[in-house]
């Protein structure tokens, strides 16, 4: 599921589970152990995705176990993601194809997103397939997107190509498939030069209204 490499002072975490990249309980623990990792060995995060799918969303399977199982993953999911939004190293996210529901929330939660171009679908479709967003949805989709485009992708559900994704904020700029790695590795290696302190107390203190938010929404608060 994970692969682990540390390159110039950059953790690279490559998830990859042969499929659609569900955000599972599986790959939650695997973000985890690897921002572990990255704060002990590195200086600089990179996510990167299998080819042509960054991930799927939740994972449904878990999801058909039954509310509690839900709840369950729902939550540690959002742990995870508020992890990422608050990792006081920099995170960068090498978008590597289509990122749906948890998969969009990890670029918003993500400093630095990078997408490659291609016939993707990035976006929030909860409207669509009749759930409400949870707090921390909201919050990262708040804090993240465009105002102009907050209705289309948090109340209308709509999926984005890459081009409109960046325009509206899941990604901060587009290069061709064959680069992004190593444009995403070298954004990586180009943050990771800055003061750490600084760079961890400004995106605190820049956040700081989301991850309360966010916080005082789970259970453990987070």
């Amino acid at each position: 599921m994970l692969e682990f490499t540390v390159t110039d002072q950059v953790a690279v975490l490559s998830l990859d589970d042969g499929k659609a990249n569900a955000v599972g309980h599986a790959f939650i623990d695997a973000v985890n152990e690897g921002l572990d990792r990255a704060q002990s060995e590195a200086q600089a995060v990179l996510l990167v995705g299998r080819e042509g799918v960054f991930s799927g969303g939740f994972d449904l399977k878990e999801f058909q176990k039954g509310p509690d199982a839900t709840t369950a993953l729902v939550n540690k999911g959002a742990e995870m993601l508020l992890r990422i939004f608050t990792h006081p190293q920099p995170v960068v996210a090498a978008c590597t194809g289509h990122a749906v529901a948890a998969g969009a929330f990890t670029m918003l939660a993500s400093d630095t997103r990078i997408g490659c171009r291609g016939s993707f679908k990035i976006g929030l479709n909860e409207t669509a397939i009749g759930m409400s967003l949870p707090v921390f949805g909201l919050q990262l989709a708040a804090a993240r997107l465009s105002r102009r485009w907050q209705t289309r992708c948090v109340v209308q559900g709509d999926l984005l190509g890459p081009e409109d994704a960046c325009d509206a904020g899941f990604l901060d700029r587009l290069v061709d498939a064959e680069s992004l790695t190593s444009s995403a590795l070298e954004e990586a290696q180009r943050l990771a030069e800055l003061p750490g302190e600084a760079y961890a107390a400004n995106k605190l203190a820049n956040r700081d209204p989301f991850i309360r938010a966010i916080r005082d929404s789970l259970p453990n608060g987070g």
